[in-house]
């Protein structure tokens, strides 16, 4: 029997960091509210504070795990909503750093699913929980204090209705899972705290997306079609089947170097990358929609964990904590592994003391960013510290790349270091070091461009605009 530590918990922000938060804190306290700002949809449908939810969203093996320990039955759900699933390796093309995997079964499973679909999935099965109630429509406008500003004791909010007047929803406990855009450094500093420090890595990405009816066939029995953009051709793009026999194509391009809107100059961008395969795929497909784009400047990791004071009674999750740059594909997976995490010092039986929480967290975090910020790096125009750790690393993960182009126990490897599932440092482990130093090659040229389009641009070096 689950030990209840409170009378109320409260979430700021229903994105999924904030629903699997709202999940855990369901068995611990006797209720809990979700405060979110948009209107929800009924159903599986776009939302303006998920600016991101037009375009491909990855679950990496790892995330998928944790929902179906989180909420039973999840994978069997999304695939009796029609979300088409494989083999990560097996049924899936993966392109990266200029080689093509070999095909092998990974024991991963990839869930092929809209971000809508996902979120209206989460959120269905969470609100079921008769401890939660989520508030949509709602701004939060701060936070409650003590007197003292020791503990956080809830949060302030206006709801979205003629002659709404500030109130105050009090808590045991407040988790931001408000996002990228979250005010708690700049609510903190106003209560007397330090701000956290930050840390940035600035790749300057831009992506476009558009969604497709294929011809039967287009990509065999594929689920998926990985192009990873390379120092050599920042331009790259992702093909991934979707429910209702649909096709989601994100393209994108790093340090200025974007795919642009117009469906002439969106199909010219598709010829020009470093593989052939998705602009075979959308050649004779129906476009359902039109192009639309999304810019992400920089990674963003805020270092709550190193902050000497901090309140009582609040929590950081999610985006709000770190956001990664979405090539990744990391940012549900981590909020799942937050969620994990939460739910440990819950089960302690005690109040979550947010000072070990928030480094626990940190420690949730680290693996992925290291992956994320260190294959930024590897872009020589992305100003940031490269270690000789880091430089060793990616140059150790160049020869992987290759060698898991001939060998598919590497890329079996490799998919379950960046799917989250096994550490980094499995990489070295003798069999794959032996193997990874055995077959690797030096990376072969890439196609040239088709005719008629100049290809990608090699940006001078430079600092990514906002």
């Amino acid at each position: 029997m689950n030990t209840i530590l409170g009378d109320r918990a409260v979430v700021l922000g229903g994105s999924i960091a904030g629903l699997l938060a709202a999940r855990v804190l369901a068995d611990h306290y006797a209720e809990v509210v979700v405060v979110e700002r948009d209107e929800l949809p009924a159903g599986a449908a776009h939302r303006r504070g998920v600016p991101q939810g037009r375009h491909i969203h990855a679950l990496l093996a790892r995330g998928q795990q944790v929902l179906d320990e989180l909420l039973p039955g999840f994978t069997a759900e999304m695939v009796a909503r029609g979300a088409p699933v494989g083999d990560v390796l097996d049924e899936a093309r993966h392109c990266f750093g200029g080689h093509r995997f070999r095909r092998g079964p990974s024991g991963l499973i990839a869930v092929c699913a809209s971000r809508p679909m996902i979120e209206d999935l989460v959120r269905t099965r969470v609100r079921a929980f008769p401890a939660v109630r989520i508030l949509d429509r709602c701004d939060v406008v701060g936070f409650a204090t003590t007197a003292d500003a020791t503990r956080v004791t809830g949060a302030r909010m206006i709801r979205r209705a003629d002659g709404s007047a500030e109130e105050v929803l009090d808590a045991d406990l407040v988790v931001d899972a408000t996002g990228r855009g979250s005010r708690t450094p700049a609510r903190l500093e106003a209560l007397g705290y330090p701000r956290p420090r930050v840390e940035q890595v600035r790749i300057g990405l831009g992506y476009t997306t558009r969604t497709y009816r294929l011809t039967p066939g287009a990509i065999g029995g594929d689920r998926a079609v990985l192009i990873g953009p390379t120092p050599d051709h920042p331009r790259g793009g992702a093909l991934q089947a979707l429910e209702d026999d649909r096709h989601l194509l994100t393209l994108l391009g790093v340090l200025g170097d974007h795919p642009p809107t117009d469906p002439q100059g969106f199909d010219a961008f598709a010829r020009s990358l470093q593989f052939p395969d998705i602009a075979d795929a959308i050649r004779d497909g129906e476009p359902l929609d039109s192009p639309v784009a999304f810019r992400y400047p920089a990674s963003v990791r805020h270092r709550y964990e190193r902050l000497a004071r901090f309140p009582d009674g609040l929590l950081v999750t999610g985006d709000a904590l770190c956001s990664f740059n979405p090539v990744y594909g990391q940012g549900m997976s981590v909020a799942a592994l937050e969620a994990l995490a939460l739910r440990r010092h819950l089960e302690r039986g005690k109040k979550p003391r947010p000072t070990r929480v928030l480094r626990d967290l940190a420690r949730v975090i680290d693996v992925p960013w290291s992956i994320a910020a260190g294959g930024d790096l590897a872009f020589p125009e992305v100003e940031g510290h490269r270690s000789t750790q880091t430089r060793l690393v990616n140059r150790y993960i160049g020869r992987v790349l290759g060698a898991a182009e001939r060998n598919a126990e590497i890329g079996r490897a490799f998919v379950r270091v960046s799917g989250l599932v096994d550490p980094p440092s499995s990489l070295l482990r003798p069999r794959i070091l032996t193997q990874v130093l055995r077959t690797s090659r030096r990376r072969p040229a890439p196609p040239a461009s088709a005719p008629g389009d100049p290809g990608p641009t090699r940006p001078a070096r430079r600092t990514t605009d906002v």
